[in-house]
């Protein structure tokens, strides 16, 4: 929001008729109040705190941050990552693609196109911007890994595993990486595969309780009940454990296995 500008308020005399010579200029009034500071960018210590906020606090600091400068690309980048973790997916979407209007070649931004499009189930339409992120950075991991789930949900399960399979190569000890490798595997029936990946990237260093709560999900779809809630209580508390044991449970495996199961878990999401 802009900063509203000071006025300031002139008293004038108007001048009687009967005076025989003007009178004397009033003198000027200096005003003592300072004027207010002019909004100033975030410094780069504010920037880095910002990550620590919730995702609605991220929002109203990273959108204030646009405002302020709508060219400035970390602003930008950082509003889209905060609406994404919101569900906003399609105001993300837009936010990082403002910034590929003046920088078509910016990385994070182009990434984050494309993670606001998987994060709605439009696969497909994340793939473009992934593939130009990979072409600019080879050597990052986040591109390959993240096309791997876009060519997945475009139903592209070749393309997908070749992608994860460039990921993992460029960043073997990554619990990120072989967490998504891990879920291609168990969305295409595997989950003996799935359960060995996520066990890996859940000892690694840096592990999320999303790699332990994904693992969990691998176990019950398998009807290891007991091991999966031990896993789920790591990082849950108990009335959100009950809910997800009573939803592994609904989704244990039927006549047709895992793959069914899987399905039934993608489409409750």
């Amino acid at each position: 929001m802009s900063a509203l500008a000071a006025t300031a308020l002139a008293l004038s005399l108007a001048a009687s008729p009967a005076m025989a010579k003007p009178p004397k200029a009033a003198p000027a009034v200096v005003s003592t109040a300072a004027a207010p500071d002019a909004p100033r960018p975030a410094s780069a210590e504010e920037r880095s705190l910002a990550a620590r906020l919730d995702p609605l606090a991220r929002a109203a600091f990273w959108g204030r941050e646009s405002d302020l400068d709508p060219r400035d690309a970390q602003a930008a980048v950082g509003l889209a990552q905060a609406l994404r973790a919101m569900g906003k997916y399609e105001d993300a979407a837009q936010a990082a693609q403002r910034v590929l209007v003046t920088d078509p070649k910016n990385v994070e931004a182009l990434l984050e196109v494309a993670r606001a499009q998987v994060g709605r189930g439009q696969g497909f339409y994340a793939i473009e911007p992934a593939r130009q992120a990979q072409a600019l950075a080879p050597r990052d991991w986040r591109a390959p890994s993240l096309l791997g789930v876009a060519y997945d949900q475009a139903s592209r399960p070749e393309e997908a595993l070749a992608a994860h399979r460039l990921a993992t190569s460029l960043a073997p000890e990554n619990p990120a990486v072989l967490c998504n490798l891990a879920l291609f595997y168990a969305s295409h029936g595997d989950a003996p595969r799935a359960e060995t990946l996520l066990r890996s990237a859940a000892a690694m260093p840096g592990a999320t309780m999303a790699v332990r709560q994904n693992l969990a999900l691998v176990l019950g779809l398998q009807g290891r009940f007991d091991e999966a809630e031990k896993l789920v209580r790591q990082d849950l508390p108990p009335e959100a454990v009950a809910n997800n044991m009573a939803f592994l449970r609904a989704a244990a495996p039927g006549p047709a296995g895992a793959a069914r199961s899987w399905d039934s878990v993608r489409a409750a999401q």
